[in-house]
């Protein structure tokens, strides 16, 4: 299982030129389009730089072109999509659900 992973979307949500937050986005694939082994699925989430809940700092707010690809992807929840996918894989590709099949010889018994 060859799963890539792409990040497809990052905006940035700027107030006096400093980046508040970010909507990001991600796309998982496993193995090779046309492949019988092929799933893809899209993730997505929005970082704000301070927790409006708990308070934490996410990120420390800057200008837009100081983000990078890996400061990008590592506000994502990586690990928990990661999980996530290998679980849709497996109950798609590799272990999906087989329907029972109806056994129209039955009769009823008397």
């Amino acid at each position: 299982m060859a799963v890539t992973k792409a990040m497809t979307k990052a905006i940035p949500h700027v107030k006096s030129s400093k980046v508040e937050a970010w909507e990001l986005e991600m796309k998982y694939e496993n193995d090779s389009e046309g492949d019988a082994t092929y799933y893809t699925s899209t993730f997505n989430t929005k970082v704000d730089a301070v927790d409006s809940i708990s308070g934490a700092t996410n990120f420390t707010k800057a200008a837009k072109g100081t983000f990078n690809l890996a400061a990008l992807t590592a506000l994502c929840p990586v690990t928990h999509w990661d999980a996530v996918f290998a679980s849709q894989v497996e109950s798609v590709i590799t272990s999906p659900v087989v329907p029972p099949v109806a056994d129209e010889s039955f009769s009823v018994p008397s």
